[in-house]
């Protein structure tokens, strides 16, 4: 354990505990604790933002967490968070191991209820943290305005798979629906709800045809927003592999995990339809992707758009939030905007592929997809005109 982590540990007159007791709107849930030998006492972020009802994703070198409208941006490997412009220092920093992010305890146990008290508690000697919001009233159904009128806003959707790519059979998808069917039912949906806000529309595909991966980034060129890719997940056959279900967006990026891995492997056959028997592009592992895409905004613009897309979703999808993740997928790598592909459910689990067919809940998704674009687009703007007035001002 840290020097630093001692003296702090020891002026509070406690040892770190063994786990922190969760209590949030989603009922109590147990976090163990884990003691790094250099970091000290952490805690994982998954179960810790998915019992607050928060989000993270990683640019390789922030790791950036939401909690409600409350973001926070840890410098990996660094001593410090930053909220807003301004920094906080930390015992200890935040760090990633493998494909999962680690929160020092100190975060949640004095910086939490410090900064944002009227929402957060921590009692040290019972090692809980205590949402205020877990006792209140629920808040009514949140509507995102449409972005500002200032500026034509333009989505690129993309409907995975179609035509001889049937995508994933989905076993539990009735009337002998595909992936491919599904998909383009959502990608029209969503195209009525943006056009309902404002916003510009395009179709990689409207009917049940193939295009090729490698085209269909090129529909979102320098006048598109933002490209969104949607499919339907599934699982090859193995124990228990129909309970699992849930939701999950990807931006492009190496994946960090046997999974995010697999759903990109799932997910990029689909180019054996497009190209003859044979045929290589002369490409290996992630060459295709552009080596400053790591560096460029896109990434973290991608990275935002889908911490959105997984918060809105949440609100009417029952199955559970999966996270942002990060794979290389063809889809992504020939947009040279921001881009995200999002696994709407598992077409091997039986609830999830219900509420990807019943009108309602497509209906219910749509709009939440709608609103997390239109959230995206409205920060957008927000950042560009102050990034734009403060250049002004640099420049007189």
């Amino acid at each position: 354990m840290t020097a630093g982590l001692l003296l702090l540990l020891a002026a509070a007159g406690t040892a770190a505990p063994t786990a922190v007791t969760i209590s949030s709107p989603r009922g109590e849930v147990r976090v163990p604790v884990r003691m790094d030998p250099v970091s000290g006492p952490q805690l994982p972020a998954g179960p810790v933002l998915e019992a607050l009802g928060g989000t993270s994703f990683s640019d390789g070198v922030w790791a950036h967490v939401q909690l409600g409208e409350e973001p926070f941006r840890f410098l990996l490997g660094a001593a410090l968070f930053a909220r807003g412009d301004r920094l906080y220092p930390l015992a200890a920093p935040a760090s990633a191991r493998r494909d999962t992010l680690f929160l020092p305890l100190q975060f949640v146990s004095e910086a939490l209820p410090r900064l944002v008290a009227q929402r957060f508690s921590y009692d040290r000697q019972a090692a809980r943290l205590t949402d205020r919001a877990a006792t209140a009233p629920a808040p009514p159904p949140v509507t995102v305005a449409a972005p500002p009128p200032r500026r034509t806003h333009k989505v690129a959707i993309d409907p995975g798979h179609g035509g001889v790519d049937p995508g994933n059979s989905g076993q539990y998808l009735p009337g002998g629906l595909k992936e491919k069917d599904i998909n383009l039912q959502m990608g029209v949906l969503l195209r009525e709800e943006l056009k309902a806000r404002g916003v510009e529309v395009i179709m990689t595909r409207t009917r049940d045809t193939l295009i090729d991966l490698r085209h269909r980034g090129a529909y979102c060129s320098d006048d598109c927003d933002l490209f969104v890719s949607l499919h339907v997940n599934s699982l090859p056959r193995r124990a228990n592999y129909t309970a699992v279900r849930g939701f999950e967006t990807f931006f492009l990026a190496e994946a960090r995990t046997e999974d995010a891995a697999r759903v990109a492997r799932m997910e990029n056959e689909a180019i054996r339809f497009e190209r003859p028997a044979g045929a290589t592009d002369g490409l290996t592992g992630l060459d295709f992707i552009l080596k400053d895409l790591q560096v460029n905004e896109h990434l973290r613009e991608s990275g935002r758009a889908a911490a959105l897309v997984q918060q809105h979703l949440q609100r009417v999808h029952t199955g559970p939030n999966r996270g942002v993740k990060q794979a290389g997928f063809w889809v992504l790598t020939t947009a040279r905007r921001p881009a995200i592909l999002v696994e709407m459910g598992f077409g091997t689990n039986r609830e999830d592929a219900r509420l990807m067919t019943e009108s309602a809940s497509q209906r219910r998704m749509a709009r939440a997809l709608a609103d997390a674009i239109t959230a995206y687009l409205a920060e957008y703007d927000r950042r560009t005109d102050a990034d734009s007035a403060l250049g002004e001002r640099r420049g007189r």
